[in-house]
């Protein structure tokens, strides 16, 4: 067809209109949960996010955002940029595959297609194109303010690009395309660095159109080179930049004494002026090919590529092998000089979007991670050092421990050296940077390629250990991996767990979408099939599936008809022969980087925060080309038999549209996340309980990004100061909060930067006088020589908190003991006091007891860190202030933070616990102004316009927690007499959060407990029986389950199944004694059950809380009641009768033994 070029590109633009509309039509109407609410806000403010950053995303999504002057519709300008991208994505990928389907229906010595040819290309492009938006991954991305959209959109437009140099390569001026599709990359670098993963498939698109007769060994070399390549921007332009650059700096400003950033003007000087001469040398008539290849040699230099890595001997090695590429190697000539300094330039222009990430963080937004504000802190940013290092070719393992010598002290192989501007004494000394060095540790049991590592030190240790014994066979803990348990953990966990599981979810079908840990009831892979899922997955009995299962909306089956549909995309490439054969290992390369090389890169442990699957969409996407291919596959298997061509790819086409008409109706409702406002309303809820100029202390991404988002974009509560608790742990963030943040006064720490940095404000031990005496009566020291040991009158039971802070500050209080050798500072009690101005303080504000003191204990810890020590010192400082600034705790974060002070200071006041100088008042809660801010004035993420809202995991986790915390209101309003209040809150909550919405746990029952206390037995009744029916239709599933798989379900069936019945039989057992009497009987036959399906601990779970419940409910029952007695008593005997046949080993506990 003459007009096939038409055709192609108004069906490009249909499918991008589809995409569009329906992308712009699931949108998030603000901020999601995650970094979301940072990327928007570094958007609309160009803050500074998280390393590495996204300068680019920052620059285009501003644009964005100023289509609108409204705060509150923001977000959604930055996630309709999300949607728009996606579906320009959607776009190249359409173009993408017609352009290789093209290819190859094309026969030898053809230019145009026929009309059935014409039908088998474009539709092919439709189904692939319409496939991967319907897809799970790429849509879940599609419909939020995240960098993964823009990300994929660039991907697609340099495999979009590199096909476009194909066409033209023959044309003069062809290399434009090469020079725009390094332009791409170096903006890519500015979103994500998933981009430079597509080189290995440019690349053998380069050699298989410079080749006529290709070679094994050429496309070997290919490849070598793509990685090469990618060593060269990932290892060298990108870090070179900043290290070539922080050399200049530190020559000028430390060694000539000129003023900061002076040398980087100069170096940035010298790399533009090199480019410059080696372009003009080579476009230049008065141009020398010998001055080229000087400028070609300095820029590669200045660049930082001959200087990858820290290794001395590697730079001589880089150098000496670029010199002699550069000086010696014959067919190196002006042409290549010239295209490859125009690319080195074009990367650097998108590069250099980084600039702006240093001169927004010197501006000091309140949104400043890490305060890049030099050359040498930009440098770690780009290579998030904070981040730490995961070990890939060598390297430690979860076995490996520092190495000590014989007086304990740590062995190093060396220190990493950075610098950090100094501190002015005053205006006139002169700029300087001073050298900071932390040391290199040697570790034992380090091993090549080690796939399962970890350190002791990290909260998630214990986890990662459990999930290296699940995957990886692990046996002892304190022993290396052997080679076989490595390459069972790589396959078994990284391979299959974290990527073929992710893949199927797209192409397959997914079980639901709760994350999961390994178990068969969550987060798996289907088919649909039934006999598939039950016999070769394992997933249990697929007809009457547990309601928890079932009725999930993240339920999706395809029954593997994308899968199929892909299969048959490659079966047809590769039965093309050469050009078929060609065309798949291009596609492939781009699938296999994006998708298991990202595996191997990142080598992650067991139990990620949240599913990682946003990270191999870009492999999910090279599959689609193959899902397109699959339609001309079809058209030729149809042809057999259809004589007629036209008829045949037509047939094909609308037989193949029904796979993302499939996608589309399975994931709509899954997907569709307009009218959800819950991550915003989250923020708000927070901030809505602190008092004015109060501080809030937070910890994770879920309880701080929304905080940010709402105060930082739509500008609600700016008086509050949001603080995170991990990030307190560092010098740059104290710097940060000493400054004023729009309202928000500087937290109240009085220490200097000098004392709070460096080693000295680093921690102080904790060291009892009670340890140091134990220690030295364990060293037979009599009792008369302990005071040569240890300063006895530092050390006492309690101190007070005010003056310990002013020692430490000072940097040197480090009273004699025998554990430390006086380089560290010491807190000589785990005890400390804060002297209370009682008189002055509002009581009645803070709903506490008046108290002339609050103790802080440090039982259990051996030193208090940074982010502790700053929190002691506001807790001394706002007491000097008579508690007129509030300070809170969210209600979230991990109870280790607490200060150990959640037992006695802590008053709930929403979703943060105030800390309060007195004992507070109705068992923790502020009920005044916890009633008022949770009843009157929380949000609820949108189901107060709609009760039919898809809210994901983390949103139903999120309402979880508004649920938890109004049972503690509620009980505290009961407890109080407040029963219309408590009334009020039950039916607000249960309104605004139903079942529906979030199924009933643990949480229906406290309110169905509440309802009954407060005479409202039929919702009671109503809530109890909703649970106890979506529990008894889990449990008749789960008793179908084979031993092995009902043991793989424990945590699922006890915690959320067997537990709430116990509970339902607890409350019946107040409230209702003939249904009591019932229940006990229902649990009694499931514990039966559990004892005849091979899992005696769950039937013992059931007997013991049976027994216990019915032994405290006699003995709480009047001794004129004797109904209630015999009740018990009965029911008593009913367990004891089941234990004395199924577990004579529980029986033992409950038998009188005789002395």
């Amino acid at each position: 067809m003459t007009n096939y070029k038409l055709i192609n590109n108004i069906a490009g633009w249909a499918v991008f209109a589809v995409a569009a509309a329906v992308y712009l039509l699931t949108i998030e109407p603000t901020a999601s949960f995650w970094d979301c609410g940072e990327f928007i806000t570094q958007a609309y403010k160009l803050e500074v996010g998280h390393p590495p950053g996204a300068p680019i995303f920052m620059l285009v999504g501003n644009f964005f955002t100023q289509l609108t002057q409204d705060p509150s519709r923001v977000a959604m300008m930055v996630n309709s940029m999300s949607a728009l991208m996606s579906a320009f994505t959607i776009l190249f990928l359409f173009w993408t595959i017609t352009h290789l389907t093209r290819k190859l229906v094309l026969k030898q010595g053809e230019s145009q297609l026929s009309v059935g040819q014409t039908i088998a290309v474009i539709g092919s492009g439709v189904v692939g194109a319409l496939a991967y938006t319907f897809s799970d991954t790429f849509w879940f991305s599609a419909v939020e303010g995240e960098v993964y959209a823009f990300s994929s959109m660039l991907t697609a437009i340099v495999f979009w690009l590199i096909l476009k140099w194909e066409d033209n390569a023959h044309k003069a001026h062809s290399d434009k395309w090469l020079v725009l599709i390094a332009y791409v990359m170096g903006l890519s670098i500015g979103v994500h660095l998933l981009n430079l993963l597509c080189i290995p498939a440019i690349v053998l698109v380069y050699y298989f159109k410079k080749k006529s007769q290709p070679t094994w060994k050429g496309i070997v070399l290919s490849l070598l080179v793509s990685f090469a390549l990618i060593v060269v921007l990932m290892w060298g332009i990108i870090p070179g930049v900043t290290k070539v650059g922080g050399w200049f700096e530190l020559l000028f400003v430390n060694g000539l004494g000129l003023s900061y950033n002076s040398g980087l003007f100069v170096y940035i000087a010298l790399l533009a002026g090199s480019i410059a001469w080696g372009l003009f040398e080579t476009l230049s008539a008065r141009g020398q090919a010998s001055r080229a290849r000087v400028a070609f040699f300095i820029s590669l230099g200045l660049t930082g590529i001959l200087f990858i890595g820290s290794s001395v001997w590697l730079w001589v090695l880089l150098i000496a092998a670029g010199a002699y590429f550069v000086f010696k190697y014959k067919k190196l000539n002006t042409r290549f000089i010239n295209l490859a300094m125009t690319c080195m330039m074009v990367i650097l222009v998108g590069f250099s979007a980084y600039v702006l990430i240093p001169i927004r963080s010197a501006a000091n937004p309140p949104l400043d991670l890490n305060s890049p504000e030099d050359i040498f802190s930009l440098g770690s940013f780009l290579n998030r050092e904070q981040y730490g290092q995961t070990p890939l070719l060598h390297g430690t393992t979860y076995a490996s421990r520092i190495v000590r010598d014989a007086n304990g002290m740590a062995l190093t192989k060396g220190e990493r050296v950075s610098y950090q501007q100094v501190v002015k004494n005053s205006p006139d000394e002169k700029d300087r940077y001073e050298k900071v060095t932390s040391p290199i540790y040697q570790y034992t049991n380090t091993m090549l390629l080690p796939r399962m590592h970890s350190q002791s030190n990290n909260p998630s240790f214990g986890n990662h250990i459990i999930g290296y014994e699940r995957w990886g066979g692990v046996t002892d803990r304190n022993q290396k991996p052997t080679l076989w348990q490595n390459v069972k953990f790589f396959f078994n966990y990284q391979v299959n767990f974290m990527y073929w599981r992710y893949f199927m979810w797209n192409f397959s079908g997914r079980q639901n979408d709760i994350q999961s840990d390994g178990g068969i009831t969550a987060g798996n892979w289907i088919t649909g099939i039934p006999f598939f899922d039950e016999h070769v997955l394992g997933l249990g009995p697929q007809d009457e599936i547990a309601p928890d299962i079932a009725n999930n909306k993240g339920r999706n089956k395809y029954y593997m008809l994308p899968l199929l549909l892909g299969i048959i995309g490659i079966l047809y490439q590769l039965r093309l022969k050469e050009k078929g054969q060609q065309s798949f290992l291009v596609v492939f390369m781009l699938f296999f980087m994006t998708g298991l090389a990202i595996i191997l890169y990142l080598n992650q442990t067991p139990f990620e925060p949240r599913e990682r699957d946003y990270a191999y969409a870009g492999s999910f996407y090279a599959f689609a080309i193959w899902i397109g291919m699959g339609v001309a596959g079809i058209s030729l298997f149809l042809r057999k038999y259809i004589k007629n061509t036209t008829a045949a790819t037509a047939l094909a086409t609308v037989a193949c549209l029904f796979v993302p008409i499939l996608m589309a109706s399975e994931n709509w409702d899954d997907h569709d996340r307009s009218g959800r406002t819950l991550a915003r309303d989250t923020g708000m809820n927070y901030l809505v309980g602190i008092g004015e100029d109060g501080i809030i202390f937070t910890n994770g991404d879920n309880d701080t990004y929304p905080l940010w988002y709402v105060q930082e974009t739509e500008g609600f509560r700016t008086d509050v100061r949001v603080t995170n608790l991990s990030f307190l742990q560092t010098e740059w963030y104290v710097d940060q909060l000493l400054r004023q943040a729009y309202e928000s006064t500087p937290l109240p720490i009085e220490w200097t930067r000098p004392e709070y940095s460096g080693e000295a404000g680093s921690a102080a031990f904790v060291i009892t006088r009670k340890e140091i005496e134990e220690a030295l009566r364990q060293g037979n020291v009599p009792p008369l020589s302990y005071g040569t040991y240890f300063d006895a009158n530092a050390y006492r039971d309690t101190i007070d908190l005010e003056k310990i802070m002013v020692q430490l500050r000072t940097g040197q209080y480090k009273p004699l003991n025998p554990f430390t050798t006086g380089e560290t500072q010491v807190i000589p009690s785990n005890l400390l006091r804060l002297n209370v101005d009682s008189a002055r303080v509002n009581w009645d504000r803070l709903a506490a007891t008046p108290s002339d003191r609050v103790h802080i204990s440090l039982e259990g810890k051996t030193a208090v860190y940074r982010q502790e020590l700053m929190i002691l010192e506001m807790l001394s400082n706002i007491n000097k202030g008579n508690w007129e600034r509030d300070i809170h705790f969210a209600t979230t974060i991990t109870p280790s933070l607490y200060m150990n002070l959640q037992n006695t200071n802590f008053s709930l006041n929403g979703l943060s616990y105030q800390v309060v100088p007195g004992t507070p008042l109705n068992n923790g809660v502020n009920i005044e102004a916890a009633y008022d801010n949770m009843v009157n004035k929380f949000r609820w993420g949108g189901l107060e316009e709609d009760p039919d809202i898809y809210f994901d995991e983390t949103s139903r986790r999120m309402l979880s927690t508004f649920r938890l915390y109004f049972t503690q209101l509620v009980d505290a309003l009961v407890n109080a007499g407040e029963n219309e209040k408590a009334l009020t809150a039950l039916d607000k909550v249960t309104g605004m959060i139903p079942d529906s919405a979030v199924s009933y746990g643990t949480d229906g029952l406290l309110f169905a407990r509440a309802y009954y206390q407060l005479g409202e037995t039929e919702k009671a009744d109503a809530l109890i029986e909703t649970i106890k029916n979506r529990v008894n239709a889990n449990l008749d599933w789960f008793v179908r389950l084979t031993p092995m798989q009902l043991s793989n379900t424990m945590t699922d069936v006890i915690y959320n199944n067997i537990n709430p019945m116990m509970l339902v039989t607890s409350i019946y057992q107040q409230h209702d004694r003939d249904k009591y009497v019932t229940m006990v009987d229902d649990m009694l036959e499931r514990a039966r059950w559990f004892y005849t399906a091979g899992v005696p601990y769950l039937g013992d779970i059931v007997l013991k809380e049976i027994t216990d419940g019915s032994v405290q409910g006699y003995y709480s029952a009047a001794p004129e009641d004797s109904l209630h007695r015999d009740t018990e008593e009965a029911t008593m005997q009913k367990a004891l009768g089941m234990m004395q046949q199924f577990s004579p080993r529980l029986l033992e506990q409950y038998t009188p033994t005789s002395e």
